[in-house]
């Protein structure tokens, strides 16, 4: 009956067997032989559990990486179905193990250390990079950064609107420095040659004091921020701008001559600038500037400097030096009686807040001189500067007060300075250009008058 039985189990058991050991070598075909039988010793049987579990285990892996079912098996190797409600086939979303087998990808404690503590004492991490794409990422902070300003080059069309106004407002304080410092918080790059050439012509079309500021100006720059080749690409330009300047200032060629003999004498142009022109010049104009610079050098032994090129004019020049050339412009129309030549004189020196001075030399000159030609020559020339406007009423009156308020000193080397002075004035003011003042001056002179002869007759007195 035993036998019976038996052999009516085996079948099926083999068959059960026979389906769920495919994946098992020959060793666990014979431990399940053993274990039919009923001979297994305690360590196969635990071996044996081990291995189902390993297997239930493989088998959970592979599914949760297909993410082909939702089933998952217990420790004893049994299945259990998954949570519906979790994420792609969960069996437990509480479980904080790694699925994967790789970890979370974060550093190793490396067994030191608690919770919240990475690695062991002292030990130190790379450097991370920081990221211009992290939302805290701040550029001020990262390292020692550097800022740099950066000036766009000026354009050739816009370069003469920005330099009219810097050397119009250097005519009006000659301060070469300001100019220096505009300059180099512009951008000129390689137009900056233009602005010896921009400065030169609107000079020709001004006054004698502004064709001198601009030979200092050129001077002061030549080294600092222009080159001697800059300088000579400004005159060449010039030289060949000469037909169209011509319209507005017919005396550009010799200007421009005067300008070239002051540069090359300031070592502002090389020695053979004009060499470099010698047979090679066709227009007319730019000749006669090159002849003008050229006898201009002859005249001047060794090379002195050119300072009187452009007269001896302008407000920056001292007071005695203006002051000398007044008397000697009064000495000179003494001689020849040319009220024109005086005028022009006049109007040379560009001193319009001193002509006070040039009337004031006048009437001390007729209260020094012999005779009464001198006091008519002088009243005709201040009657001319009068009504021409050269000399306004302010600056006729301030001469004349100037006068009246010297006269005692004056009296000590001119006795009779008080007779002439009323004298001058009386005439004067038959000619209708004191006018203005005649009421002040004349009772002004009255006073003085009488208070000369009273010192006169206390002196007297007293020497007796």
């Amino acid at each position: 009956r035993y036998t019976q039985c038996e052999s009516a189990w085996m079948p099926s058991v083999d068959g059960n067997l026979a389906e769920g050991s495919q994946p098992y070598s020959d060793d666990e075909d014979a431990l399940n032989e053993v274990e039919v039988n009923g001979n297994w010793t305690p360590q196969e049987k635990a071996l044996h559990e081990a291995r189902l579990k390993a297997k239930a285990k493989r088998r959970l892996r592979k599914s949760s990486s297909r993410n082909s079912t939702s089933e998952s098996f217990s420790e004893s190797g049994e299945l259990v179905p998954g949570d519906p409600h979790s994420p792609k086939g969960k069996a437990n979303t509480n479980d904080r193990k790694s699925r994967t087998g790789k970890g979370r990808g974060l550093p190793k404690k490396g067994g030191a250390g608690g919770k919240g503590v990475w690695g062991a004492a002292g030990m130190v991490y790379e450097v991370e990079e920081p990221d211009a794409r992290d939302p805290n990422y701040d550029e001020s902070s990262q390292g020692d950064t550097v800022y740099a300003t950066v000036v766009p080059e000026v354009d050739e069309k816009e370069l003469e609107k920005m330099v009219n106004p810097i050397v119009q407002e250097y005519f009006e304080h000659g301060d070469t420095k300001e100019v220096e410092m505009l300059l180099k918080e512009l951008n000129l790059g390689p137009h900056k040659y233009e602005f010896s050439s921009l400065a030169v012509s609107l000079s020709l079309e001004g006054k004698a004091s502004h064709r001198e500021l601009t030979s200092r100006l050129l001077s002061d720059l030549s080294g600092k921020m222009l080159s001697q080749r800059d300088m000579g690409r400004a005159f060449d330009k010039i030289l060949k701008e000469l037909p169209d300047l011509i319209l507005d200032t017919p005396e550009a060629p010799q200007m421009l001559g005067q300008f070239i003999a002051r540069a090359i004498a300031d070592h502002v142009l090389p020695m053979d600038f004009l060499d470099c022109y010698k047979g090679k010049v066709d227009c007319e104009h730019a000749r006669v500037a090159l002849d003008r610079a050229a006898v201009l050098l002859t005249m001047k032994r060794e090379m002195v400097r050119l300072d009187n090129v452009w007269g001896v004019g302008g407000g920056l020049r001292p007071v005695k030096h203006l002051i000398k050339e007044m008397n000697l412009l009064l000495k000179e129309y003494l001689i020849s009686g040319d009220v024109a030549e005086a005028e022009h004189c006049l109007r040379d020196l560009e001193v319009p807040h001193f002509h006070h001075e040039l009337v004031y030399e006048a009437v001390v000159m007729v209260l020094e001189s012999k005779g009464e030609s001198a006091s008519h020559m002088m009243m005709k020339l201040l009657q001319s500067l009068w009504k021409t406007g050269l000399i306004t009423v302010d600056q006729m009156n301030r001469g004349f007060q100037r006068v009246f308020d010297e006269l005692p000193e004056i009296s000590l080397d001119v006795p009779h300075a008080h007779a002439i002075m009323e004298t001058f004035v009386d005439l004067c003011y038959q000619e209708a250009f004191l006018v203005a003042v005649r009421v002040k001056e004349k009772s002004l002179v009255f006073l003085l008058s009488v208070v000369c002869c009273f010192s006169s007759l206390t002196h007297f007195f007293l020497l007796d």
